[in-house]
Parts: structure tokens; C-alpha cells; sequence
């Protein structure tokens, strides 16, 4: 119930959904008779298309992510000092992908997730654990073992979220003696995972994927695309995100310590 609620949450609070509410609602009061309604609703519905425009600018979406993305490149010269790899699953997995005989397959942002930890630990050679759904977790086994020959060591199947991803995955790695890890998801989402699995107990060496890189000036980073506004979704995710761990946990520290 409470990871419905929060995908409900997640699909109504950020963009496209959040401001074409509010378009709606700008329209609905516009339509309303007396009660000086119709200048409130223009403003509303001005403003909402307004921030859908400037959600889906590249030059938007940049900042965003800038923002969102707080830790550098993995140095692998520091892999040494972990035990084991942990790779977070994401969307972009296939249950059955006909090309690869029906074999599930990663694919879009998960592939890429993929891509970056068979690097990781084609250099390394340190065991790897998947973490995420089941659906996800056997895209990401099945796309390690066919494109890298990188055998999985653990499977953790049962996470629906970061906190699960970290609590679940801790559990796996601490019976068998791991304490140090490289964690390996997309660059925005590094942050908060990060902060979830140190909390978990684990010691964290970040290797985000999918970093923001400057790109030549143009007249389209300030034209609108589908994939700005995705982008700009996904940044503001992790910061809200990001903000809401931090007040629940001054709120608990709060509780502790009145």
C-alpha cells in the first residue's frame, strides 16, 4: 500500500502530471461564472503551461541534473578498497526479448546501468549483486552473463525502492562478510542511495552512471523535448527525494532528543 501510494505520489506531484493539473484546474475556473474566478484560472493556467515549457528545455533539464548529480566519476584506482559490486535495478528491463531467444534483456536507462558495472567489473573482478525487482533483477543477470561472461554472485529480488534496494541487499552482503561496496546506479538517483545503503551499514564507493556533460551551445537547448522533460522529472525526483530522507530524519532525531 505505501509503495502504490508513493508511485501515486510520484506520478501526480512532478512533471508532465503536476502542471497539466494545474492547466486543468486554471481551465475549470476560467469556465466558472462570477466570483471574479476567470483571472485566478488564467494565471494558473499561464503559469502551468509556463513551467511545462521551462521543464522541458534541455537548457532546464541541465541544471536540473547538475543539481541533482552530487558525486563525481568513479576513480577505480579506490576500487580496491571494496569488497563487492551492488548494481540497483531501474527501469528498461524485458521479460522476454525475442531477439535473445526469449531471454530476459535490460534495455534504455537499466542497459546502460549494465553497461557501466560489467566495466566495472571486468577491471575489478569483484563478485556482483543485483537489487531490484524480480523482473529487473533477471533482466540485469541475464545481460551480465550473455554481454560480459560476468557470472552474478547475489540476487536480491524483493526491493521496490531505494530503502528496500539498500536494507535487503545489507542483509545479503553482511552474512557473507562484505562491508565495503561499489554501488552502481544513475547519476541522479546516486545521492540518495548512497545515503540509504551507508545508513544500511554498508561502506559506499559511488560509481554513478549517465553524468551530465557539456554539450556545444545551440538554439535547441532552449527549444522543448519529450526527453528535456523526462530528464527534468527525474532530477526533481531525486531532490524532493533527497529532501523528504532529510526531514523525516530530523524529524526523528527531533522525536529522539526533544
Amino acid at each position: 500500500m505505501l509503495i502504490t501510494l508513493k508511485m501515486l505520489l510520484h506520478t501526480l506531484l512532478l512533471p508532465p502530471a503536476a502542471p497539466l493539473l494545474v492547466a486543468v484546474l486554471g481551465a475549470w475556473l476560467i469556465g466558472r461564472r462570477g466570483g471574479g474566478y476567470a483571472r485566478t484560472g488564467w494565471l494558473l493556467l499561464l503559469a502551468a503551461l509556463a513551467a511545462l515549457w521551462l521543464l522541458s528545455m534541455p537548457v532546464v533539464a541541465d541544471a536540473l541534473t547538475r543539481a541533482a548529480q552530487r558525486y563525481p566519476p568513479l576513480d577505480l584506482t579506490r576500487a580496491a578498497q571494496a569488497q563487492a559490486i551492488v548494481v540497483l535495478g531501474g527501469y528498461g528491463e524485458r521479460a522476454a526479448a525475442p531477439e535473445f531467444g526469449g531471454e530476459p534483456a535490460a534495455a534504455a536507462a537499466l542497459l546502460e546501468r549494465i553497461t557501466y558495472a560489467g566495466f566495472i567489473a571486468e577491471r575489478t573482478r569483484l563478485p556482483v549483486l543485483v537489487s531490484g525487482t524480480p523482473e529487473e533483477t533477471a533482466a540485469m543477470r541475464a545481460s551480465l552473463a550473455r554481454s560480459f561472461h560476468i557470472a552474478v554472485r547475489w540476487v536480491e529480488p524483493r526491493s521496490r525502492d531505494t530503502f528496500e534496494n539498500a536494507r535487503f541487499s545489507a542483509a545479503l552482503l553482511t552474512a557473507a562478510g562484505v562491508r565495503r561496496i561499489i554501488l552502481v546506479t544513475d547519476g541522479d538517483h546516486e545521492w540518495r542511495a548512497a545515503q540509504e545503503f551507508s545508513a544500511a551499514g554498508l561502506g559506499v564507493l559511488p560509481a554513478p552512471e549517465g553524468l551530465w556533460a557539456p554539450r556545444r551551445p545551440s538554439v535547441f537547448a532552449y527549444l522543448p523535448s519529450s526527453r528535456a522533460l523526462t530528464r527534468s522529472s527525474e532530477a526533481l525526483y531525486e531532490l524532493l527525494g533527497d529532501l523528504t530522507r532529510r526531514a523525516l530524519a530530523a524529524l526523528k532525531l527531533r522525536r529522539q532528543f526533544p
